[in-house]
């Protein structure tokens, strides 16, 4: 290993540090949010509906973290596999993580509606990048995943990785079932789906971290 080569992937590797510790400030913002008034319910309403209120940028700063975060994963993984032979497999699903990543920013931009208020212009692009980027999150994830087995360098995190990213494209359908039908517990649905993305993201990391020091 060239100097190089060993410093690109020391900054690799940080990258991913750094995602670890986003994902976890995620977590504790939105905890943070959610004990806040006005008490939204967890269970039954959006974690959108937590960036609406006298506190509600704490949860629009934790869009701009989130899709940063998934940015910033992105490239990592990219700079990762870049040195394989066939790379293009890999691109659907970093494309749709993009949109994950995109929408997150844009969520942050539009704001949703005050619950039991009709919808408005900003809360109508919020509803429909809000989907989007849950597609995008879904499908990118199990994209990549399934990929993976090809790799020299990462097949050994497509068990765990297409394990989780299986259990969160369940989680988007449901998630999209109980907007469609309006399910008493349509928030904790939506909130296992968002924890299954980012814990993808997550152990992958862990996992990317592992094989970039070993190479």
């Amino acid at each position: 290993m060239n100097s190089s080569t060993g410093k690109a992937q020391e900054v690799t590797g940080r990258l991913f540090g750094i995602v670890i510790f986003c994902i976890f400030l995620y977590a504790v913002l939105d905890v943070v949010a959610q004990l806040l008034p006005p008490h939204y319910s967890p269970i039954s309403q959006a974690e959108s509906d937590l960036a609406v209120g006298p506190y509600g940028y704490i949860m629009t700063i934790n869009f701009v973290n989130r899709g940063l975060l998934s940015l910033l994963f992105l490239y990592g993984i990219t700079q990762t596999v870049k040195t394989e032979p066939s790379t293009g497999r890999y691109r659907g699903g970093i494309l749709l993580l993009g949109i994950w990543g995109v929408g997150a920013l844009l969520l942050a931009a539009f704001p949703t509606d005050v619950p039991s208020l009709p919808i408005s212009g900003h809360g109508l692009i919020h509803l429909v990048v809000a989907i989007l980027a849950f597609f995008g999150g879904a499908f990118g994830t199990f994209l990549i995943s399934s990929s993976l087995g090809r790799s020299p360098l990462l097949c050994g995190a497509k068990r765990f990785a297409l394990s989780i990213s299986s259990l969160a494209l369940i989680f988007l359908f449901a998630t999209l079932g109980s907007m469609a039908i309006v399910v008493g517990m349509g928030g904790l649905i939506e909130r296992i789906f968002i924890g299954l993305v980012l814990l993808w993201m997550l152990t992958m990391s862990i996992y990317l971290i592992g094989r970039v020091k070993s190479h």
